[in-house]
């Protein structure tokens, strides 16, 4: 007790300064490592979910979401698959396995979007319209204007790559 006492303001006032220092270290550390692993998994092989479809000629930037199926696709790549015709709003293609998937009623579809049906079909639209049918969200094409000119009405081979 008599060694507190002794302690002066100038010393008092370092002591406390250490402590918020100390406390604001550790935590402020401990955010930041957090926040960055949220936005860049560190050591692991997806360092960007931002791809590359080609459709004959054509480069279209897309990006992934953040989700296990996207991820597993990403995977994948670079893959060069041969796309069906459907309805007249969409390309498919059935892979040699399933990926995860959590399939939920998009309601309406853009051109654009790039979809898992039923854990193993990618399906890449390239019209707007609205759909009952249950998807699990791949991504999204960032320049879809010309998608459907590119595409044409055929089944038709495309790339994707990181």
């Amino acid at each position: 007790m008599h060694k507190i006492k002794n302690f002066g303001v100038i010393e008092m006032k370092i002591l406390v300064l250490v402590a918020i220092l100390i406390l604001t270290i550790s935590t402020g550390c401990g955010e930041t490592q957090s926040a960055e692993n949220n936005l860049k998994p560190v050591g692991s092989e997806i360092q960007s979910m931002q791809i590359k479809i080609i459709v004959g000629n054509k480069i279209f930037d897309a990006i992934l979401e953040n989700n296990d199926a996207a991820q597993n696709f990403y995977k994948m790549l670079p893959l060069e698959i041969t796309m069906n015709e459907l309805n007249g709003n969409e390309k498919y293609h059935r892979l040699g396995k399933n990926l995860p998937s959590n399939d939920k009623r998009v309601g309406t579809i853009n051109a654009g979007d790039l979809m898992l049906w039923s854990s193993n079909t990618v399906v890449l639209f390239y019209e707007n319209f609205s759909s009952g049918y249950s998807y699990t969200r791949l991504g999204k094409i960032l320049n879809a204007e010309n998608l459907s000119d590119a595409v044409g009405r055929g089944n038709i081979s495309v790339r994707f790559e990181k």
